[in-house]
């Protein structure tokens, strides 16, 4: 590669992150169409059920304070950080939901506020269809929120602004890929030293006429250390946790979350009566985890990047304030998954951490994502029963159904009544919660294109007329005769002539549908 030039930079003030920032704000939620950034790992049915049963144990557990204090019953707020497609948003709020309507019992109301630096983000949700319905019931707003420097939440449905201190409750902080995607300090242990690993970055050759994705993928860096005494004086707020990376580590570079840190406090100070902060990430939360590490390596997706979070910093500095962290107790692979309760007495949020051990510590959305990485490949040689049950794991998810169809198709011809009636269920409750985004699939179709080999006529007619309303101009022949077909079994002899006839403009040769219309406008 040819270099035009070389800059050196503290690292977290390398042009990288402000590349990040401008590529969000200039491309909004199509930064997420067709996965060209992954969010399957953090927005599927599975986490977010997670997040909403500990949610719902919090706020049983603030429901359990009414004698002693009378803001227990305010509203909860909840604040999403950088909320990207709404997907995750979308299914905590339908789980969350459905867990209150079946408990039935008297809680605190909440009010989910998605945030983004991205104000397109922001006005995109507010007119999303499947975000409609929780708008109305007062259970959702937005709010454009920078996470590096602002103090306040401007709420876009209600006009609200959210101050320091106006809350009442405590505040539930909701960070995925959050604390990975924001700038970060990279220090460097040895010797009991602290440095900082300022960044040396070699531009290619014609770089001002690159893209961002492909400029971030032609970047070199070089990493120089610079002594930083700063680190370890009286006056450095997290000195103490410096202390013991300069105690416990040895060579080793430390991205140390400062930013991430900042804004926590400043989203703290929103509330008169602490926090509650749920978090996934690519994270290290153990300090052993960061022992001889090496310097970071960007993990490119298209014009964005990430990077491990320092989930240990968080964890000492919020249990340094009396808060009680809860992280895994075995090493993660996918994405660590924790839950912060930096309330007055945390240990009595019991309903709070029963959730977080039934959904995360004992099978949590690490371990199914890990399960979902074996089962993808061998979707092949999988049984109706076993796709069906892996399915309903999934919170009957969509991506694996689309993933599924062509083998449970093959699979139907010799599936008993009962698995067939189980699979429309489940086709039922998936479509109940599916967000739509722009994706390479077409969920409708698939479903109603399948219920038609079920021989479940009115159903298939119902997601295939979705499927046409959706996209007229993309609708192939089959569609058109599966409708006739369906029209015809229910009796309904009008509609099935008139989709035969959208089959015929489209293959005028077509026996079968020339002999549909031959047989019924005969009669």
């Amino acid at each position: 590669m040819t270099v035009e030039h070389k800059q050196r930079y503290r690292f977290s003030e390398a042009p990288i992150w402000q590349m990040q920032r401008a590529y969000y704000e200039e491309v909004g939620l199509n930064a997420w169409n067709n996965d060209k950034i992954p969010q399957y790992a953090t927005s599927n049915p599975v986490i977010a059920g997670a997040y909403a049963e500990m949610i719902f144990g919090f706020l049983q557990d603030r429901a359990g304070k009414e004698e002693r204090s009378a803001s227990a019953w305010e509203p909860v707020q909840i604040v999403e950080l950088g909320a990207g497609a709404g997907r995750f948003a979308f299914h905590v709020l339908h789980e969350l939901s459905q867990l209150i309507d079946y408990a039935g019992i008297a809680l605190p109301s909440f009010r989910y506020i998605m945030t983004d630096l991205a104000m397109s983000n922001v006005l995109a949700w507010r007119e999303h269809p499947a975000l409609q319905t929780f708008i109305a019931r007062g259970m959702l707003d937005f709010a454009g929120f920078d996470a590096v420097q602002d103090t306040e939440l401007n709420l876009i449905v209600s006009g609200e602004t959210i101050r320091g201190g106006d809350l009442k409750q405590p505040l539930i902080i909701v960070a995925n890929y959050f604390f990975d995607s924001i700038p970060q300090e990279l220090l460097y242990v040895k010797e009991g030293r602290i440095y900082e690993a300022d960044v040396l970055i070699e531009y290619p050759e014609g770089s001002d006429s690159l893209q961002t994705a492909e400029l971030l993928d032609r970047l070199s860096f070089q990493y120089t250390h610079r002594h930083a005494p700063e680190y370890e004086q009286e006056s450095y707020p997290y000195r103490d946790i410096i202390a013991l990376y300069r105690e416990q580590l040895e060579d080793s570079h430390i991205l140390f979350p400062v930013a991430g840190l900042n804004c926590l406090a400043r989203l703290n100070r929103l509330s008169q009566a602490g926090m509650l902060l749920i978090t996934a990430d690519k994270g290290d939360h153990l300090l052993e985890d960061w022992a001889f590490m090496e310097p970071p390596e960007l993990t490119l997706h298209g014009s964005a990047f990430s990077l491990t979070a320092n989930y240990h910093a968080i964890e000492q500095v919020m249990k340094r304030d009396g808060a009680l962290a809860l992280f895994p107790p075995h090493h993660y692979r996918n994405i660590n998954v924790g839950c912060i309760i930096q309330v007055d007495q945390p240990m009595s949020c019991v309903q709070t951490r029963l959730a977080y051990r039934r959904v995360i510590e004992r099978f949590g959305p690490d371990e199914f994502f890990s399960l979902k990485e074996w089962i993808d490949p061998n979707i092949a040689g999988m049984e109706l029963q076993q796709l069906v049950s892996f399915w309903r794991l999934g919170g009957y998810d969509a991506e694996f159904f689309m993933q599924s169809t062509e083998q449970i198709s093959s699979l139907l011809a010799e599936a008993a009544d009962q698995e067939l009636q189980d699979l429309s269920r489940g086709i039922e409750i998936m479509w109940s919660s599916y967000y739509e985004m722009e994706q390479r699939y077409d969920l409708a179709l698939e479903a109603g294109l399948l219920l038609f080999e079920m021989d479940m006529y009115a159903d298939s007619k119902r997601f295939l007329e979705i499927s046409v309303r959706k996209d007229r101009e993309e609708i192939v022949s089959t569609v058109y005769y599966c409708l006739a077909i369906c029209c015809f079994e229910m009796g309904l002899e009008d509609e099935g002539l008139q989709y035969t006839r959208e089959l015929i403009k489209l293959e005028p040769d077509n026996e079968e549908a020339l002999a549909l219309i031959h047989r019924f406008e005969s009669v």
